[in-house]
């Protein structure tokens, strides 16, 4: 860590920029011809420093985008379970009507039958009330016979005039018996006709309630048909949205990998901000740092892990070395405070001094901080024993994860366990400058902003784990 040994004046520009306000432009096809030949073409013919404001708005603008095409998917998706709900509803209904339907025109069916028999039947009634007639007919014919015949031939026929009188008397019961029996078939005949009237009546109904539910079928089809439709095109729409979210997906993966690319310096194990996030979750179980926090102060001191410096130290004597290129330098490392340090370190893992690369000099001070985390050697000291009691192993300030768990280490002890604004902005200035300078705010601050576009990114990662 650079600690008091940072230019000021050369940082504080390139600060002003990260922290202009990043807009997002959801469906503005100007933003997105612009993002979309990014993602094409690169930052070729581009000043660094403006690609990578650009590329900032892009993925903001990406993840608006995600997140809007979401909402509508979510949306749709309720529209589509509405209308499978209703559709489902209305295929009980015409079931319902379809079985109410059979069973009416089953029981119009039997009535017809009992229509059939009672006609049947008021037809042999008529038939005997006709007979019936006849014979009533006879006997009183029979009866107006002997009422008029002479009483010279009365005599003549009979033998006495108690014959003719028994003859006349078994003709009156005869006539009363069968009025009886006309009148009963009389009544039955009354009765079929009246139960014929009931059954065409009952006939009738159901006749009109199956029109009736016939209707109603047709229109629960009708209004079927319709939602079918309509569902149809849901679905067509909700494809096309899952398409689209897909795609800016896609689109903005590739913005991401690209502003990491964006930092490219001699680190080719620099890791993908997932990787570098899932790294930061490890250090946050052991310390209590944000992810969010310690990839911003990484982000902010080496570009996570991709700028570990430009300088060797050469000469253990003075400190002295040479930039990457070539040119002469003095003042690489501190002699007495770091130098010592720095050679047990590279020793115990095997490393050639004059091949390991660490920070320049600024304009002032001493350069020599090591690795991703920008440790300097005196203050890796401090924290050696430790990382190497929790891994294992002889701690290494170029190891990735070596080098996150010693940031973690040192904002934790700074008070960045607390997770609050105010206790990570602290933690944040003192891993710069070991203390909270205001005049040094600035780095504070712009931790602290990184932190909160770090914190949309991981909940954009976390969103699509979960799916």
């Amino acid at each position: 860590m650079r600690l008091h040994k940072k230019n000021i004046s050369i940082i504080f520009l390139p600060a002003l920029i990260l922290l202009l306000p990043v807009f997002i432009f959801a469906q503005d096809p100007a933003m997105e011809a612009k993002c979309l030949k990014l993602t094409q073409t690169g930052c070729d013919g581009i000043e660094k420093t403006a690609c990578q404001a650009d590329l900032k708005a892009c993925d903001a603008y990406y993840s608006a985008e995600s997140a809007r095409i979401q909402g509508d998917i979510n949306q749709t998706t309720q529209e589509k379970n509405t209308l499978k709900n209703k559709i489902s509803g209305l295929d009980k209904k015409i079931k319902d009507l379809t079985a109410n339907i059979n069973k009416s025109n089953l029981i119009i069916k039997d009535i017809k039958i009992q229509i059939g028999d009672t006609t049947s039947s008021i037809e042999k009634t008529t038939l005997k009330i006709e007979d019936s007639k006849n014979k009533l007919a006879n006997i009183l014919r029979s009866i107006y016979e002997e009422d008029n015949k002479p009483l010279l031939e009365v005599l003549l026929a009979e033998s006495d005039l108690s014959g003719f009188f028994d003859n006349m008397l078994n003709l009156e019961v005869l006539n009363e018996s069968h009025k009886d029996i006309l009148d009963q078939i009389k009544t039955l005949k009354k009765n079929l006709e009246n139960q014929k009237v009931s059954l065409d009546g009952e006939k009738v109904d159901l006749e009109n309630t199956v029109k009736m539910s016939e209707q109603q079928k047709q229109e629960q089809a009708s209004t079927k048909k319709t939602q079918q439709y309509y569902l149809t095109i849901t679905e067509q729409e909700y494809q096309k949205q899952v398409q689209e979210k897909q795609e800016t997906e896609k689109k903005a993966a590739a913005i991401k990998a690209r502003i990491f690319e964006l930092a490219g310096t001699t680190s080719s194990k620099a890791p993908t901000f997932g990787e570098a996030y899932s790294i930061a979750k490890y250090v946050e179980s052991i310390t209590g740092v944000r992810p969010a926090l310690l990839l911003a102060v990484l982000q902010q001191e080496s570009a996570i892990g991709k700028n570990v410096g430009q300088c060797y130290m050469t000469n253990p004597s003075t400190g002295a070395g040479q930039k990457v290129n070539g040119t002469a330098l003095s003042r690489v490392m501190h002699p007495t405070r770091d130098v010592p340090v720095f050679m047990s370190i590279v020793s115990e893992l095997g490393k050639d001094y004059t091949k390991t690369a660490v920070s320049c000099p600024m304009s002032f001070g001493y350069g020599g901080a090591m690795g991703p985390a920008q440790f300097i050697p005196s203050t890796w000291s401090s924290y050696r024993e430790r990382i190497k009691a929790i891994t294992g192993k002889p701690s290494n300030p170029w190891d990735i994860r070596d080098s996150f768990l010693a940031a973690g280490l040192y904002l934790g002890d700074s008070g960045a366990k607390s997770q609050t604004y105010n206790g990570e902005w602290r933690a944040a200035m003192i891993y710069f400058s070991g203390s909270t300078n205001v005049k040094y705010r600035f780095y504070g601050d712009q931790v602290m902003a990184k932190a909160s576009g770090f914190d949309k990114d991981i909940a954009l990662l976390n969103q699509y784990a979960a799916k």
